[in-house]
C-alpha cells in the first residue's frame, strides 16, 4: 500500500469515526477542544503508523482506543498536578477519584460501546448550544460531527479559512468558559435546544440545497452531511416527530438533485424539471420518514408541515396534477405554527398557482413593505412571474433585474437576467 492510499483511507475513516470519537472523550475530558485535541493527537499518530505497518483490520477501534490511552495519559497528568496544588482533604477526594484511571481495563468502562450513541447525541447539542451564533454552531457541527476539515468548511460556505478557525476557536472557548455541560439536556430545556440543534443541521443543508453565494447553484457535500447527521439524529431520538419532519423534508428535496441543473450548471425552475430524473429512492425514504413523524401521534410541527408540502411536490407525476389548493393549506398551517414574511411569500405563490396570478399577485404586494424581504431577491423574483403571466411585460422585466441586482449567487444572476432580457417589451408604435 503506498502511502497515498493509506492517507485517502485514513481520511475516510477520520470522516466516518471522528465524531463518536471526540463525543466519547468529551464525556471524559469535560471539554470539547480538549477531547478534539486527544482526537487529533490519534488521527496523527495513524498518519506516521499506518503507511509502514498497514490499515488496521478495525480502523475505527484502532482510532478510539489510540484515543484513550492518550486520554488516560493527559488524565493521570492532571490528576497528579491536583495532588501538587490542591489542599490535603480535597487531595483525597481528587486521588479517590484518580484510583477509576490507573488501568485501561477500567477506562474501558468508562467510554465502552454502549455509551457511544448517547454521547453523540451529547456532542450534537453541545456543538448546537444556543449560547453560540449560528455561524459558530454551524462551523462546529461540520468540524466535530461531519469530521470536515477547516479548509473544507471554508471552502463551503465561501469564507476565509482563518475565520472559520476563529469561529471554531471562540466556540471552543464559549461553551469552556461558560461551562456547558456535556449533557442531554433536561425535560423544561430539551424542546428549544432540539429546535437549535434541527435549525443547524436544516441551515447547512439549505446552504447546499440553494447556495446564498458563489458561482455553483448546489453544493451536494453539504446536502449529503446534513442528510447524515439528521439521519443519525433520527435514529438517536426516534420519539421526536420533528427529526423524523426534517429528514424527511431533507430527502425529498435531496431527490431532485440531478433534475435542478441544466447542462451548463444553470438551475432549472421545479415546474420544468424532469421528474423521471428524481431519486425515487430518496422519495420513499422520505416518505417513511414522515410516516414515522404522523405515527407518533402529536399535532404537526413545523419541520412535518414542510415536508408535507414537499411530499405533494413529489406524488404528482407532472407539474399540471400539482396539488396547489393542498399546498396553499399546509403553507396557511405552517405560517400559523412560524409566522414569517417568506412563508406568506410561499403560500402566495401557490395560490397563484391554484387560483390565477391576480390572487397570487394581491398578497405579494402587500409584503413588498415588509422590512425582512427588503433585500431578499425572491420576492421581485416572484412578483416579475405573476407580473410576465399577468401580461404587465414592463413592470416583470424590472422586477426580474431588481432580482438579479439582489442575489449573491451567480447561477441564478445568469437566469433573472435572462428572463428580464426574454420578456416581450412595449408593442411597437403604430406606423
Amino acid at each position: 500500500m503506498t502511502a497515498a492510499d493509506a492517507h485517502r483511507a485514513i481520511e475516510a475513516v477520520w470522516r466516518l469515526e471522528s465524531a463518536r470519537i471526540i463525543a466519547g472523550l468529551t464525556r471524559i475530558a469535560g471539554d470539547v477542544g480538549v477531547a478534539e485535541e486527544i482526537a487529533q493527537d490519534a488521527l496523527v499518530a495513524a498518519l506516521k503508523q499506518w503507511p509502514q505497518a498497514g490499515i488496521p483490520p478495525n480502523p475505527g477501534a484502532w482510532l478510539m482506543t489510540a484515543a484513550k490511552y492518550r486520554a488516560i495519559d493527559r488524565r493521570r497528568r492532571d490528576h497528579l498536578l491536583e495532588r501538587k496544588l490542591e489542599q490535603v482533604g480535597y487531595e483525597f477526594q481528587v486521588r479517590q477519584e484518580a484510583a477509576v484511571f490507573d488501568g485501561a481495563a477500567d477506562f474501558e468502562a468508562v467510554i465502552d460501546d454502549d455509551n457511544v450513541d448517547d454521547d453523540l447525541l451529547r456532542l450534537m447539542f453541545i456543538a448546537c448550544h444556543p449560547v453560540l451564533s449560528t455561524e459558530a454552531r454551524i462551523a462546529l457541527t461540520l468540524r466535530l460531527l461531519g469530521g470536515l476539515t477547516t479548509e473544507e468548511i471554508a471552502r463551503a460556505f465561501l469564507v476565509s479559512e482563518p475565520a472559520i478557525a476563529q469561529r471554531i476557536v471562540r466556540a471552543k472557548r464559549t461553551l469552556a468558559s461558560k461551562h456547558i455541560p456535556f449533557e442531554v439536556p433536561p425535560e423544561n430545556e430539551r424542546a428549544a435546544r432540539l429546535s437549535s440543534v434541527l435549525e443547524v443541521i436544516y441551515l447547512i443543508f439549505n446552504e447546499g440545497y440553494t447556495a446564498t453565494a458563489g458561482n455553483d447553484w448546489i453544493r451536494p457535500g453539504l446536502c449529503q452531511e446534513a442528510l447524515r447527521l439528521g439521519r443519525i439524529l433520527a435514529e438517536l431520538t426516534p420519539t421526536e416527530p420533528e427529526i423524523h419532519g426534517l429528514v424527511a423534508l431533507m430527502e425529498i428535496q435531496a431527490s431532485r438533485t440531478r433534475a435542478r441543473l441544466g447542462p451548463g450548471g444553470e438551475p432549472i425552475p421545479l415546474l420544468e424539471q424532469n421528474r423521471g430524473r428524481w431519486d425515487q429512492l430518496l422519495i420513499r425514504r422520505g416518505f417513511t420518514a414522515l410516516l414515522r413523524a404522523e405515527q407518533l401521534g402529536r399535532p404537526p410541527g413545523p419541520y412535518v408541515v414542510q415536508a408535507a408540502i414537499a411530499a405533494c411536490h413529489a406524488q404528482a407525476h407532472t407539474a399540471e396534477e400539482t396539488d396547489w389548493a393542498g399546498i396553499a393549506a399546509l403553507y396557511a398551517t405552517l405560517t400559523t405554527l412560524t409566522p414569517s414574511p417568506v412563508v406568506e411569500l410561499n403560500r402566495a405563490v401557490a395560490i397563484a398557482m391554484a387560483f390565477g396570478p391576480a390572487r397570487g399577485l394581491e398578497l405579494v404586494d402587500a409584503l413588498t413593505s415588509q422590512p425582512a424581504l427588503k433585500t431578499y431577491h425572491l420576492l421581485p423574483s416572484v412578483r416579475g412571474d405573476l407580473l410576465a403571466k399577468l401580461g404587465r411585460s414592463d413592470e416583470a422585466r424590472a422586477e426580474f433585474e431588481r432580482a438579479a441586482s439582489l442575489t449573491n449567487n451567480a447561477r441564478e444572476r445568469t437566469v433573472l437576467l435572462e428572463r428580464a432580457a426574454c420578456t416581450p417589451g412595449p408593442p411597437s408604435p403604430p406606423g
